[in-house]
């Protein structure tokens, strides 16, 4: 809800609007410099949420607070974020934007499209955000991203007659940041942290590997028929061959869509150091990766400078 401005306002603040805030020493300053504030399409969804809610006056200045560091602190979580701006006044204004969590419900039906989907399972356990994940919310019609003006509450404790201010503007800017760097927080924001969603991703995929179909009835293997094969010492000098079976047998050579997976699921080892040992094991996979897909194409034709998607 705006705040509603006074007779007061004009008659003892006819010069708000055009004074300076107090420089701040360890504020958080953002990234982005000039240009676009944020690169992937999970922050730019939050940020173009506030382009509604605001004039563009206030945004810019929203934006030159959070570039400057006036921004002191932030603090994310389920559904409310809380945070200090220093502006012209001694003592920092009380920022507040709340963003409704998710019901269970609605995070039930998330957690059940996502755990159908392999790829999306393995990358969230993996510790990475899908890129594609605002079409399973879409699909399941469950909102990420507020939708609409009733969909925030924001207040700051500034004069400033205007909600959302510029003082909201930044917080909300640098937030954007650190979706960019961290989605996940999100899904925090959203009422559900990281270690939320991956143990009932776990919980999903583990029911489904006992169940057969949606009955329920856990797999039960049956016999394995006997296959009549000729003895090995009289077929030693075509054991090497292929079968006819397997023309039919479609082999996709490709650098893995979750890098390093079995690492990021099981974690750093707690007697090295965790900043040197990723960028350590990034090389390591990088160069294995690279040297297996030069092997696996070495007898590739001339014109072949790319490995084929899929080969037979």
């Amino acid at each position: 809800m705006a705040k509603r401005r006074s007779s007061y306002y004009d008659d003892y603040w006819p010069s708000y609007s055009s004074t300076s805030p107090i420089r701040v020493q360890d504020g958080i300053k953002a990234r982005s410099q000039h240009g676009k504030f944020v690169q992937n399409w999970w922050a730019d969804r939050w940020i173009q949420a506030l382009v509604k809610l605001m004039d563009s006056r206030r945004l810019g200045r929203g934006r030159s607070y959070a570039r400057r560091g006036q921004v002191l602190d932030i603090d994310i979580g389920p559904g409310e974020i809380t945070s200090r701006v220093q502006g012209s006044r001694p003592r920092p204004y009380n920022v507040c934007i709340r963003l409704h969590p998710l019901s269970d419900r609605q995070w039930d039906a998330v957690f059940d499209a996502l755990a159908k989907e392999a790829i999306y399972a393995a990358q969230l356990l993996a510790g990475e955000m899908p890129p594609d994940i605002g079409e399973v919310f879409d699909t399941v019609r469950v909102p990420l991203f507020p939708e609409s003006v009733g969909d925030l509450k924001t207040s700051c404790s500034c004069p400033d007659w205007a909600n959302p201010c510029k003082h909201i503007a930044a917080v909300y800017y640098l937030l954007g940041e650190r979706f960019d760097q961290d989605p996940f927080l999100l899904l925090t924001l959203r009422g559900r942290s990281k270690e939320e969603v991956a143990a009932e991703l776990r919980g999903r995929r583990a029911q489904g590997a006992d169940a057969v179909g949606e009955s329920g009835v856990p797999y039960t293997p049956g016999a394995v028929a006997a296959v009549e094969a000729a003895a090995l010492e009289v077929s030693l000098d075509g054991f090497w061959d292929l079968g006819a079976e397997a023309e039919n047998v479609a082999l996709a050579l490709a650098a893995p869509q979750v890098e390093m997976a079995l690492l990021k699921r099981l974690g750093v080892p707690d007697f090295v150091d965790a900043r040197s040992f990723w960028a350590q094991m990034e090389r390591v996979y990088d160069e294995v990766t690279a040297r297996a897909l030069d092997i696996a194409f070495a007898d590739a034709g001339p014109g072949d400078t790319e490995p084929p998607s899929e080969t037979t």
